[in-house]
């Protein structure tokens, strides 16, 4: 059977929504970037020969509609590649790279795209950061606005459903987090301390060199480089943290010190098949094993990676000891150490670099951005094989599972 590849990644710093340092940059020419950066580090490749470009967007609207795939393939002066932007929320750009998995294993192409981005700080909703100087966590600042209809599960930005058929599906994260912490009992310590741990593994790495290798520099047009991650926060503490203010239920465990901020960024990944970077004579840097997605009660979304996990590596014939390293996007502290618990994950194997809880998630980037951080990260520890994984809003779970190559 012919496998599907990755030969190049490439992701932008990301910067806090609204003050952060990439709030003036538009989604295309953000996304276009970091496409062109994944294309440059691939000189062999004859663009001829990309059969589509597959881009994730969280919340396609605004300057993020009108099929900004498409966009970026012309921007990236790419006329001949067709585009088709995709919107699985939090997973959206694993979505695409798992798209470009099956079209490759279909015979239906050999080289494709894989990128995705959100730039919270143009969404024109009234983000904003909290003035205990942690970004709320996801749609926190929404949430405070709209508190007094949360408990019907009313999104910021949606009007309930009222004719009680269905649940409304895409709640208040925030809500959900608390629901998770109230069903598997976690206290509001440990996802502090998952927080704090977050940001110190984050701190090390930047000191290591790690986020350096993982990251490519974006120029802003009044010439400013921007090189790191605007999350991380040097010296963060446990006794600093757990003075912060429960965000979305007053008697809740869910802060801005245990949850990712809201954010910019955006990620590419060049797929092709095994054969074609044969004939390049390209070595390339993973192999995608398999991938899986399932469902779950929207309520308790957080704990999606632990079936999305389960199918991933029933695919691929493995167990949870069979894999070197484990990215689970840190939506919350609660979710991420909640699913890693209910898999067995042992922490000195998970997101060992630190998360998003202190790098950030920009929803339709991070799919793409974990797959580039987990092949640093395999080869930064020397390790062979990984999975990535997250919660996605509207209660979903989706893994990856990749081996090391390069």
């Amino acid at each position: 059977m012919v496998e599907a590849v990755i030969v190049s990644t490439a992701r932008s710093p990301i910067g806090r929504a609204v003050k952060g340092s990439l709030k003036d940059l538009r989604p295309d020419d953000l996304a276009t970037r970091m496409v062109e950066a994944a294309l440059g580090k691939v000189p062999e490749l004859d663009r001829a020969d990309i059969a589509d470009l597959h881009l994730g967007v969280g919340q396609p609207a605004g300057e993020s509609g009108n099929n900004l795939a498409r966009v970026v393939a012309v921007q990236v002066g790419m006329d001949h590649v067709p585009g088709v932007t995709v919107n699985r929320y939090c997973s959206s750009s694993l979505q695409t790279t798992r798209m470009a998995m099956h079209a490759i294993r279909a015979g239906e192409g050999d080289v494709f795209i894989s990128a995705g981005v959100e730039t919270v700080s143009r969404f024109g909703n009234g983000f904003s950061d909290n003035p205990e100087g942690f970004n709320d966590g996801v749609f926190g600042d929404a949430m405070k606005r709209t508190e007094s209809r949360s408990s019907e599960g009313a999104a910021p930005w949606t009007d309930p459903r009222l004719d009680g058929r269905i649940p409304d599906v895409y709640i208040t994260m925030g809500q959900t987090a608390e629901n998770v912490a109230q069903k598997i009992g976690m206290s509001r310590r440990e996802q502090d301390e998952f927080g704090v741990r977050s940001h110190n593994l984050a701190e090390r790495a930047i000191a290591d060199g790690f986020w350096a290798k993982d990251i490519t520099p974006v120029t802003l047009p009044d010439g400013t480089v921007i090189s790191q991650d605007d999350g991380p926060r040097p010296g963060t503490t446990y006794e600093a943290v757990s003075q912060l203010r429960p965000v979305f239920r007053p008697d809740g465990t869910v802060t801005a010190g245990n949850a990712c901020p809201l954010n910019d960024g955006a990620a590419a990944v060049v797929i092709m098949s095994d054969v074609k970077a044969k004939e390049l004579g390209l070595t390339p840097l993973a192999r995608i094993i398999s991938t899986g997605v399932t469902g779950l009660s929207p309520e308790i979304m957080g704990l999606g990676p632990i079936e999305a996990t389960k199918q991933a590596l029933g695919r691929a014939g493995l167990t949870i000891d069979d894999i070197d390293l484990f990215e689970i996007n840190e939506a919350f502290a609660v979710q991420a150490l909640g699913s890693a618990q209910a898999l067995g994950i042992p922490l000195d194997k998970l997101n060992v670099n630190g998360g998003a809880i202190a790098v950030g998630h920009p929803f339709g980037m991070t799919g793409a951005r974990i797959t580039s951080t987990l092949i640093n990260s395999l080869q930064h520890h020397d390790k062979q094989l990984g999975v990535e994984t997250m919660c996605v809003g509207g209660g979903q779970g989706m893994a990856m599972v990749l081996e090391r190559l390069s």
